[in-house]
């Protein structure tokens, strides 16, 4: 008898703990969406030609948004994993696989282009950059 008790608080206190992440979760693509916004207006309302092409600029937003989107997986994923800990049911159990999956791929396509995207700029930097004769200095 002295058990229950103990169980039904872990029951609400695992409900509380499952709201708190999926609010997180929906305030990450809240604030994901407000930073990509705010990015596309400033590539908007930049005055004079871009140095950027277009794709590139897409590319930014994509990625910006992309990442918050990751993060916001991250936190469903751990609400699923708290639903699934206190109530393992089949719906529970596939819906954590399947967030599982979709954060899983997105993280890949993301952290490939990320490092594509860095690769660019290293390259871009280096031919920006004056080439650096070897001069000797006389003793």
């Amino acid at each position: 008898m002295a058990e229950l008790p103990l169980l039904e608080w872990l029951d609400r206190f695992a409900l509380g703990l499952r709201f708190v992440l999926e609010g997180v979760s929906l305030v990450c693509v809240a604030l994901g969406f407000a930073a990509t916004l705010r990015l596309a207006l400033r590539q908007a309302l930049r005055r004079g030609p871009s140095r950027q092409p277009q794709a590139r600029r897409f590319n930014s937003l994509r990625l910006t948004f992309g990442s918050w989107l990751s993060m916001a997986l991250e936190f469903q994923l751990a609400a699923d994993i708290v639903a699934t800990t206190t109530a393992p049911s089949n719906q529970n159990l596939i819906q954590l696989g399947v967030i599982a999956v979709i954060r899983t791929f997105l993280n890949i396509f993301l952290g490939r282009e990320v490092e594509l995207e860095l690769k660019f700029e290293d390259a871009h930097l280096q031919q920006s950059q004056p080439s650096s004769s070897t001069e000797t200095t006389p003793s």
